[in-house]
């Protein structure tokens, strides 16, 4: 199942994660993470924020230190430990699958986010009804994917509007590692969240100054 091949995936990436990403990976640090952070809502102290599918913790430890009662969760037993260790006690941390239906009572969460993990579900009708159930009313969903033209170039025929699994490989630490995901174009993407959500805004992340001065040639 792909759920499996992710959670394998991520359990091999949790240490890269853990130690280098939040100072190595430029498409983290200066394109995605600032581009996300500005759509937060303005103040999420002491509201409850679910941050689905947190990885190494980057995402629960900023929403912890901006005021936020944080739920963190990840499928990979790896990550969530390396989460553990990042922020400690100061915000529950739970091992789990989107896909699945998930442990939260109706209406719990002002906000949830989301970041770079709905690429790897083939169906996000569960996860969209469950994140659905679980806000409150007026509540936010923040998320990012990849974005649909980024990844053509790994596809095997090349269609554009052809939803497809597709398996990349990441060299980390020396070693390679299959991280298989869901390539699909932007309408669908659109409508299957229109199907759930009242979409706000789309914003197409501009590369930062940092990202412009330090690897140029990757953008």
């Amino acid at each position: 199942m792909v759920n499996d091949k992710v959670k394998e995936a991520y359990n091999q990436l949790a240490n890269d994660y853990e130690h280098n990403v939040d100072t190595k990976s430029l498409f983290n640090t200066e394109y995605e993470r600032p581009a996300m952070m500005k759509l937060l809502p303005i103040d999420v102290r002491d509201k409850h924020v679910l941050d689905a599918g947190c990885a190494a913790g980057w995402y629960t430890s900023k929403l912890v230190n901006l005021g936020a009662v944080v739920t963190a969760t990840d499928i990979s037993p790896k990550m969530v430990e390396a989460t553990k260790r990042r922020i400690v006690e100061k915000a529950e941390v739970l091992c789990l699958d989107l896909e699945k239906e998930l442990p939260f009572e109706n209406e719990s969460f002002d906000v949830i986010v989301s970041s770079l993990v709905l690429h790897y579900m083939k169906d996000w009708s569960n996860p969209f009804s469950e994140f659905l159930r679980i806000l409150k009313p007026n509540g936010t969903l923040l998320f990012s994917v990849h974005h649909p033209f980024m990844d053509i170039k790994l596809s095997e025929n090349g269609d554009y509007f052809f939803t497809e699994y597709i398996v990349d490989q990441w060299k980390r630490e020396g070693k390679l590692i299959d991280v298989p995901f869901y390539r699909r174009p932007l309408q669908e993407i659109l409508s299957e969240t229109l199907r759930y959500f009242s979409l706000v805004k789309i914003v197409e992340p501009q590369p930062t100054k940092e990202f412009q001065m330090k690897e140029p040639e990757k953008i």
